[in-house]
């Protein structure tokens, strides 16, 4: 896991492991719900999540186009946009997958506002 917000696409054409970035024709939109969602985090947005492991992993802006930080072939936010015509970002909240139930509130507190700005934006 990460902190961050990740757009399309996921898949990338040369199905390079990282690195490659994957524009979609609605791009713009994407990157500003995104940022609609990560101006609002208090550790997403300063674009530096510091999961162990991952100290050096950056964000600008707390975003990242999804095959650019790493390629997923045949995910559902690819194919949702592709085939339903559903606008979906990918939200990692957390470095941890299971954080400790002693953590929920405080990541409630993290997320609540970039919550509300997000169904703003929608």
């Amino acid at each position: 896991g990460s902190v961050v917000a990740s757009y399309p696409y996921d898949d990338s054409p040369t199905h390079r492991l990282t690195g490659v970035y994957s524009k979609s024709a609605d791009d713009e939109v994407f990157k500003y719900l995104a940022k609609a969602y990560a101006s609002h985090h208090p550790i997403m947005r300063t674009g530096k999540p510091n999961c162990p492991g991952e100290e050096e992993e950056t964000f600008p802006d707390g975003i990242t186009n999804g095959a650019q930080w790493y390629d997923v072939e045949g995910g559902m936010q690819d194919y949702n946009y592709v085939w339903a015509n559903c606008f979906e970002i990918t939200l990692e909240l957390s470095c941890c997958k299971y954080p400790p139930t002693s953590e929920l509130p405080q990541e409630w507190e993290n997320n609540r506002e970039s919550l509300l700005a997000f169904i703003e934006k929608v």
